[in-house]
Protein backbone atom coordinates (compact mmCIF):
# COMPACT_ATOMS: atom_id res chain seq x y z
CA UNK A 1 0.00 0.00 0.00
CA UNK A 2 1.22 3.08 -1.04
CA UNK A 3 1.79 6.29 1.43
CA UNK A 4 -0.90 8.30 0.13
CA UNK A 5 -3.23 5.07 -0.05
CA UNK A 6 -2.60 4.91 3.40
CA UNK A 7 -2.81 8.18 4.41
CA UNK A 8 -5.96 8.45 3.07
CA UNK A 9 -7.14 5.51 4.58
CA UNK A 10 -6.45 6.74 7.55
CA UNK A 11 -7.51 10.14 7.39
CA UNK A 12 -10.93 8.59 6.16
CA UNK A 13 -10.57 6.78 9.65
CA UNK A 14 -10.26 9.88 11.59
CA UNK A 15 -13.06 11.58 9.74
CA UNK A 16 -15.53 8.98 11.15
CA UNK A 17 -13.97 9.05 14.41
CA UNK A 18 -16.13 10.25 17.48
CA UNK A 19 -13.32 10.99 19.60
CA UNK A 20 -12.83 14.00 17.22
CA UNK A 21 -15.51 17.13 17.00
CA UNK A 22 -17.45 17.63 13.67
CA UNK A 23 -15.33 19.91 12.31
CA UNK A 24 -12.52 18.18 12.96
CA UNK A 25 -13.93 15.42 11.24
CA UNK A 26 -14.87 17.57 8.29
CA UNK A 27 -11.24 18.88 7.87
CA UNK A 28 -9.92 15.59 8.01
CA UNK A 29 -12.34 14.57 5.55
CA UNK A 30 -11.01 17.20 3.23
CA UNK A 31 -7.44 16.40 3.84
CA UNK A 32 -7.94 12.98 2.66
CA UNK A 33 -10.32 14.08 -0.57
CA UNK A 34 -8.34 18.00 -1.43
CA UNK A 35 -4.60 17.67 -2.54
CA UNK A 36 -5.34 22.20 -2.97
CA UNK A 37 -4.20 22.47 1.10
CA UNK A 38 -2.28 25.58 2.18
CA UNK A 39 0.56 26.77 0.17
CA UNK A 40 1.91 30.25 1.99
CA UNK A 41 1.19 31.23 5.55
CA UNK A 42 -0.66 34.26 4.11
CA UNK A 43 -2.95 33.07 2.46
CA UNK A 44 -4.69 31.26 5.86
CA UNK A 45 -7.65 33.39 6.68
CA UNK A 46 -8.33 31.28 9.97
CA UNK A 47 -6.96 29.17 12.05
CA UNK A 48 -8.24 26.33 10.67
CA UNK A 49 -6.80 26.87 7.46
CA UNK A 50 -3.40 25.10 8.89
CA UNK A 51 -4.98 22.25 10.11
CA UNK A 52 -5.31 19.81 6.69
CA UNK A 53 -1.74 21.11 6.20
CA UNK A 54 -0.65 19.89 9.90
CA UNK A 55 -2.41 16.18 8.93
CA UNK A 56 -0.60 16.17 5.62
CA UNK A 57 2.71 16.43 7.49
CA UNK A 58 2.20 14.63 10.50
CA UNK A 59 2.86 10.89 11.09
CA UNK A 60 -0.54 9.43 11.80
CA UNK A 61 0.15 8.77 15.35
CA UNK A 62 1.63 12.03 15.65
CA UNK A 63 -1.42 13.50 14.52
CA UNK A 64 -3.66 11.34 16.48
CA UNK A 65 -1.68 12.86 19.50
CA UNK A 66 -2.33 16.22 18.64
CA UNK A 67 -5.93 15.74 17.91
CA UNK A 68 -7.53 13.45 20.33
CA UNK A 69 -9.34 13.63 23.24
CA UNK A 70 -10.41 10.89 26.04
CA UNK A 71 -13.28 8.12 25.32
CA UNK A 72 -15.86 9.20 22.30
CA UNK A 73 -14.30 12.87 22.30
CA UNK A 74 -17.59 14.19 23.78
CA UNK A 75 -15.87 16.87 25.82
CA UNK A 76 -13.75 17.92 23.30
CA UNK A 77 -16.68 18.63 21.01
CA UNK A 78 -18.64 20.09 24.24
CA UNK A 79 -15.37 22.92 24.40
CA UNK A 80 -16.35 24.01 21.29
CA UNK A 81 -20.08 23.92 21.88
CA UNK A 82 -19.64 25.89 25.12
CA UNK A 83 -18.30 29.04 22.99
CA UNK A 84 -21.24 28.52 20.20
CA UNK A 85 -23.93 28.61 22.29
CA UNK A 86 -23.15 32.23 24.14
CA UNK A 87 -24.61 35.05 22.15
CA UNK A 88 -22.63 38.65 22.26
CA UNK A 89 -24.58 42.00 22.01
CA UNK A 90 -23.36 44.51 20.11
CA UNK A 91 -23.15 48.08 21.17
CA UNK A 92 -23.74 50.91 18.33
CA UNK A 93 -21.93 54.84 17.94
CA UNK A 94 -19.23 53.97 20.50
CA UNK A 95 -15.68 55.66 19.12
CA UNK A 96 -13.37 52.25 18.75
CA UNK A 97 -11.16 54.17 16.59
CA UNK A 98 -8.52 53.45 18.94
CA UNK A 99 -8.48 49.83 20.58
CA UNK A 100 -6.17 48.39 23.89
CA UNK A 101 -6.19 45.23 24.10
CA UNK A 102 -2.95 45.29 26.95
CA UNK A 103 -3.22 42.79 29.98
CA UNK A 104 -1.06 42.95 32.80
CA UNK A 105 -0.29 39.37 34.77
CA UNK A 106 1.46 39.31 37.59
CA UNK A 107 3.17 42.76 36.86
CA UNK A 108 3.95 41.88 33.48
CA UNK A 109 2.33 43.35 30.32
CA UNK A 110 1.67 41.57 27.36
CA UNK A 111 -0.05 42.97 24.05
CA UNK A 112 -2.86 40.61 24.38
CA UNK A 113 -4.97 37.98 26.21
CA UNK A 114 -4.06 35.88 23.71
CA UNK A 115 -1.44 33.08 25.88
CA UNK A 116 0.30 30.24 24.51
CA UNK A 117 -0.62 27.05 26.76
CA UNK A 118 1.72 24.60 27.50
CA UNK A 119 1.72 21.96 24.76
CA UNK A 120 4.42 18.70 25.29
CA UNK A 121 6.64 17.63 22.65
CA UNK A 122 6.72 20.75 20.28
CA UNK A 123 9.56 19.04 18.23
CA UNK A 124 7.03 16.34 17.57
CA UNK A 125 5.68 18.58 15.25
CA UNK A 126 8.81 20.94 14.01
CA UNK A 127 12.19 20.39 14.19
CA UNK A 128 12.59 23.81 16.24
CA UNK A 129 9.74 22.81 18.47
CA UNK A 130 9.59 25.25 21.49
CA UNK A 131 12.29 27.47 20.19
CA UNK A 132 10.04 28.60 17.06
CA UNK A 133 7.29 29.39 19.63
CA UNK A 134 9.74 31.24 21.81
CA UNK A 135 10.55 33.79 19.13
CA UNK A 136 6.94 33.96 18.12
CA UNK A 137 5.22 35.02 21.32
CA UNK A 138 8.61 37.16 21.68
CA UNK A 139 7.82 39.07 18.51
CA UNK A 140 3.96 39.31 19.63
CA UNK A 141 4.81 40.25 23.00
CA UNK A 142 2.55 36.97 23.84
CA UNK A 143 2.86 35.18 27.24
CA UNK A 144 3.99 32.03 26.28
CA UNK A 145 3.75 28.50 29.48
CA UNK A 146 6.57 25.76 28.24
CA UNK A 147 5.25 21.92 29.19
CA UNK A 148 7.23 19.91 31.81
CA UNK A 149 7.87 17.47 29.11
CA UNK A 150 8.95 19.65 26.19
CA UNK A 151 11.49 18.86 24.25
CA UNK A 152 13.93 21.98 24.55
CA UNK A 153 15.14 23.23 27.81
CA UNK A 154 13.33 26.08 29.82
CA UNK A 155 16.90 28.02 29.51
CA UNK A 156 17.24 27.71 25.82
CA UNK A 157 13.65 28.43 25.63
CA UNK A 158 13.93 31.65 28.23
CA UNK A 159 17.09 32.33 26.01
CA UNK A 160 15.19 32.88 22.52
CA UNK A 161 12.01 34.33 24.16
CA UNK A 162 14.33 36.81 25.72
CA UNK A 163 12.08 36.71 28.82
CA UNK A 164 10.87 34.17 31.41
CA UNK A 165 8.16 31.77 30.17
CA UNK A 166 5.72 30.43 32.53
CA UNK A 167 6.77 26.71 33.78
CA UNK A 168 4.41 24.41 33.63
CA UNK A 169 4.37 21.47 36.38
CA UNK A 170 3.31 17.85 35.97
CA UNK A 171 4.45 16.73 39.68
CA UNK A 172 5.78 13.37 39.71
CA UNK A 173 5.39 10.19 42.62
CA UNK A 174 9.33 11.17 43.42
CA UNK A 175 9.11 14.30 45.52
CA UNK A 176 12.79 14.49 44.53
CA UNK A 177 11.84 14.94 40.68
CA UNK A 178 9.37 17.31 41.32
CA UNK A 179 11.54 19.07 43.98
CA UNK A 180 14.88 19.45 40.73
CA UNK A 181 12.05 20.46 38.54
CA UNK A 182 10.66 23.26 40.30
CA UNK A 183 14.13 24.66 41.43
CA UNK A 184 15.51 24.46 37.82
CA UNK A 185 12.40 26.62 36.79
CA UNK A 186 12.57 28.99 39.00
CA UNK A 187 16.78 29.23 38.53
CA UNK A 188 15.94 30.17 34.93
CA UNK A 189 13.95 32.74 35.83
CA UNK A 190 10.50 31.45 35.43
CA UNK A 191 7.90 33.90 37.60
CA UNK A 192 5.13 31.66 37.49
CA UNK A 193 4.78 27.91 38.29
CA UNK A 194 1.88 26.38 36.74
CA UNK A 195 0.60 23.35 38.22
CA UNK A 196 -1.42 20.98 36.37
CA UNK A 197 -4.24 19.13 38.73
CA UNK A 198 -6.55 17.77 36.54
CA UNK A 199 -4.49 14.62 35.42
CA UNK A 200 -4.59 11.83 37.57
CA UNK A 201 -5.15 9.43 34.71
CA UNK A 202 -7.11 9.11 31.52
CA UNK A 203 -8.69 7.11 29.03
CA UNK A 204 -6.83 8.13 25.02
CA UNK A 205 -8.12 4.95 23.45
CA UNK A 206 -7.31 7.39 20.18
CA UNK A 207 -3.91 7.12 20.72
CA UNK A 208 -3.96 3.62 21.96
CA UNK A 209 -4.49 2.35 18.45
CA UNK A 210 -0.63 3.51 18.00
CA UNK A 211 0.96 2.26 21.00
CA UNK A 212 4.62 2.40 21.00
CA UNK A 213 5.13 -0.97 21.99
CA UNK A 214 2.95 -2.15 18.73
CA UNK A 215 3.35 0.42 15.97
CA UNK A 216 7.04 -0.16 13.97
CA UNK A 217 7.02 3.42 13.48
CA UNK A 218 7.13 4.59 16.83
CA UNK A 219 9.69 2.22 17.92
CA UNK A 220 11.99 3.85 15.75
CA UNK A 221 12.47 7.38 17.88
CA UNK A 222 11.30 5.91 21.14
CA UNK A 223 12.29 3.48 23.83
CA UNK A 224 10.22 1.64 26.26
CA UNK A 225 9.60 2.31 29.98
CA UNK A 226 9.41 6.03 31.49
CA UNK A 227 13.10 6.42 30.67
CA UNK A 228 12.84 5.97 27.17
CA UNK A 229 9.33 8.32 27.43
CA UNK A 230 11.67 10.83 28.80
CA UNK A 231 14.96 10.03 27.02
CA UNK A 232 14.76 13.62 24.86
CA UNK A 233 12.86 15.67 27.19
CA UNK A 234 15.74 17.62 28.76
CA UNK A 235 14.18 19.05 31.61
CA UNK A 236 14.42 15.18 33.14
CA UNK A 237 18.54 15.41 31.94
CA UNK A 238 20.33 13.40 35.06
CA UNK A 239 17.44 12.78 36.74
CA UNK A 240 16.88 9.33 38.42
CA UNK A 241 13.36 8.32 36.50
CA UNK A 242 13.45 4.70 37.92
CA UNK A 243 11.13 5.03 40.64
CA UNK A 244 8.45 6.34 38.59
CA UNK A 245 5.68 4.84 36.23
CA UNK A 246 4.44 8.63 34.53
CA UNK A 247 4.78 11.89 34.96
CA UNK A 248 0.92 12.00 36.18
CA UNK A 249 0.30 12.43 39.84
CA UNK A 250 -2.76 10.67 41.43
CA UNK A 251 -1.26 11.61 44.99
CA UNK A 252 -1.73 15.09 44.65
CA UNK A 253 -3.80 17.21 47.62
CA UNK A 254 -3.87 20.52 49.49
CA UNK A 255 -1.23 19.47 51.60
CA UNK A 256 1.01 18.35 48.24
CA UNK A 257 0.57 22.16 47.12
CA UNK A 258 1.34 23.71 50.46
CA UNK A 259 4.80 21.57 50.03
CA UNK A 260 5.22 23.44 46.78
CA UNK A 261 4.34 26.45 48.28
CA UNK A 262 7.06 26.36 50.64
CA UNK A 263 9.29 25.15 48.13
CA UNK A 264 9.37 28.29 45.85
CA UNK A 265 8.82 31.70 45.76
CA UNK A 266 7.26 31.59 42.07
CA UNK A 267 3.89 32.50 41.66
CA UNK A 268 1.44 29.66 41.49
CA UNK A 269 -1.08 28.88 39.15
CA UNK A 270 -3.26 25.66 39.43
CA UNK A 271 -4.14 24.44 36.09
CA UNK A 272 -7.47 22.53 35.81
CA UNK A 273 -9.64 23.99 38.32
CA UNK A 274 -13.63 23.74 37.05
CA UNK A 275 -15.86 23.89 40.03
CA UNK A 276 -16.58 26.68 43.06
CA UNK A 277 -15.85 24.62 45.76
CA UNK A 278 -11.93 24.01 44.50
CA UNK A 279 -11.82 27.92 43.76
CA UNK A 280 -12.66 28.63 47.24
CA UNK A 281 -10.55 26.44 48.47
CA UNK A 282 -7.78 27.35 46.15
CA UNK A 283 -8.66 30.97 48.11
CA UNK A 284 -8.08 29.68 51.10
CA UNK A 285 -4.78 27.93 50.45
CA UNK A 286 -3.53 31.19 49.14
CA UNK A 287 -3.03 30.40 45.54
CA UNK A 288 -2.27 33.03 43.06
CA UNK A 289 -4.30 32.09 39.89
CA UNK A 290 -6.60 29.25 38.70
CA UNK A 291 -6.43 28.14 34.95
CA UNK A 292 -9.79 26.75 34.11
CA UNK A 293 -9.55 23.86 32.25
CA UNK A 294 -10.21 20.42 30.98
CA UNK A 295 -7.08 19.78 29.39
CA UNK A 296 -8.73 20.51 25.84
CA UNK A 297 -10.80 17.11 26.26
CA UNK A 298 -7.76 15.07 27.64
CA UNK A 299 -8.26 14.19 30.72
CA UNK A 300 -12.06 13.48 31.64
CA UNK A 301 -15.13 12.80 29.41
CA UNK A 302 -17.16 15.24 31.98
CA UNK A 303 -18.99 16.38 28.84
CA UNK A 304 -18.90 20.20 30.00
CA UNK A 305 -17.06 22.55 29.14
CA UNK A 306 -14.57 25.20 30.30
CA UNK A 307 -17.07 27.91 29.31
CA UNK A 308 -19.78 26.08 31.63
CA UNK A 309 -17.03 25.93 34.10
CA UNK A 310 -15.71 29.60 34.36
CA UNK A 311 -18.73 31.46 35.51
CA UNK A 312 -18.88 29.62 38.78
CA UNK A 313 -14.93 29.90 39.23
CA UNK A 314 -15.49 33.62 38.49
CA UNK A 315 -17.91 34.17 40.87
CA UNK A 316 -16.05 32.04 43.77
CA UNK A 317 -13.10 34.10 43.52
CA UNK A 318 -15.02 37.23 42.88
CA UNK A 319 -11.74 39.23 42.02
CA UNK A 320 -9.13 37.71 44.70
CA UNK A 321 -7.07 36.04 42.09
CA UNK A 322 -5.83 35.63 38.21
CA UNK A 323 -8.13 33.82 36.58
CA UNK A 324 -7.40 32.23 32.72
CA UNK A 325 -9.51 29.98 30.71
CA UNK A 326 -8.08 27.41 27.80
CA UNK A 327 -9.64 24.59 25.90
CA UNK A 328 -11.69 24.95 22.63
CA UNK A 329 -10.74 28.27 21.56
CA UNK A 330 -10.52 28.53 17.88
CA UNK A 331 -11.68 32.79 17.18
CA UNK A 332 -11.37 35.83 18.41
CA UNK A 333 -14.83 35.83 19.17
CA UNK A 334 -14.09 33.05 22.00
CA UNK A 335 -11.23 35.30 23.50
CA UNK A 336 -13.85 37.96 23.70
CA UNK A 337 -16.14 35.72 25.48
CA UNK A 338 -14.29 34.00 27.99
CA UNK A 339 -12.91 37.87 28.46
CA UNK A 340 -17.04 38.96 29.44
CA UNK A 341 -17.73 36.16 31.52
CA UNK A 342 -14.59 36.85 33.61
CA UNK A 343 -11.27 35.86 32.76
CA UNK A 344 -8.23 37.61 32.89
CA UNK A 345 -6.81 35.33 29.67
CA UNK A 346 -7.55 33.50 27.38
CA UNK A 347 -5.07 30.28 26.48
CA UNK A 348 -4.64 28.62 22.77
CA UNK A 349 -3.28 25.03 22.40
CA UNK A 350 -4.23 22.94 19.30
CA UNK A 351 -4.41 26.35 17.10
CA UNK A 352 -0.63 27.21 17.16
CA UNK A 353 0.69 23.76 16.92
CA UNK A 354 -0.92 23.73 13.59
CA UNK A 355 0.58 26.92 12.91
CA UNK A 356 3.79 25.57 14.17
CA UNK A 357 3.12 22.31 12.28
CA UNK A 358 2.80 23.71 8.79
CA UNK A 359 5.55 27.02 8.97
CA UNK A 360 7.18 26.82 12.21
CA UNK A 361 7.89 29.93 13.70
CA UNK A 362 6.05 32.19 11.46
CA UNK A 363 3.00 29.63 11.53
CA UNK A 364 2.45 30.15 15.37
CA UNK A 365 3.07 34.32 14.35
CA UNK A 366 -0.04 33.96 11.68
CA UNK A 367 -2.10 32.04 14.15
CA UNK A 368 -1.50 34.81 17.00
CA UNK A 369 -2.24 37.78 14.36
CA UNK A 370 -5.40 36.01 13.30
CA UNK A 371 -7.04 35.99 16.11
CA UNK A 372 -5.72 39.06 17.91
CA UNK A 373 -6.86 40.76 14.69
CA UNK A 374 -10.36 38.67 15.01
CA UNK A 375 -10.54 39.87 18.68
CA UNK A 376 -10.20 43.74 17.88
CA UNK A 377 -13.17 43.14 14.95
CA UNK A 378 -15.41 41.67 17.22
CA UNK A 379 -14.29 44.54 20.12
CA UNK A 380 -15.05 47.25 16.97
CA UNK A 381 -18.11 45.63 16.81
CA UNK A 382 -19.78 45.19 20.14
CA UNK A 383 -18.32 48.66 20.86
CA UNK A 384 -16.30 47.73 23.98
CA UNK A 385 -12.72 49.90 22.62
CA UNK A 386 -11.22 48.38 25.80
CA UNK A 387 -10.61 44.75 27.68
CA UNK A 388 -12.44 46.17 30.63
CA UNK A 389 -15.26 47.38 28.87
CA UNK A 390 -15.70 43.35 28.03
CA UNK A 391 -18.01 42.59 30.52
CA UNK A 392 -21.01 40.08 30.88
CA UNK A 393 -23.59 42.99 29.45
CA UNK A 394 -21.78 42.16 26.41
CA UNK A 395 -23.18 38.69 26.13
CA UNK A 396 -26.72 36.92 25.99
Amino acid sequence: MSNLVSRRAFLGFLAASPALTPASRAFAQLAADDESLLKDVDDAFNVFDFEPLTRNKLTDAHFTYMAMGVDGGATLQANREGFNKLQIRSRRLVNVRELDTEIELFGTRHASPVVISPCGTHKMFHPEGELAVARASASRNCLQMLSTVSTTSVEDVNQARGAPVWYQLYPTEDWSITQALVKRAEESGCPVLVVTVDLPNSNREALDRFKRSSNAACQQCHEPGIEGAMAHKPMFDNLDLSGISSVRAPHMDWMFIEQLRKLTSMKIVLKGIVTHEDARLAVENGIDGLVVSNHGGRAIESRRATMDSLPEVVDAIAGRMTVLVDSGVRRGSDVFKALAVGADAVCIGRPYLWGLTAFGQVGVEKVLDILNRELQIMMQEAGTPTLADITRNSLV
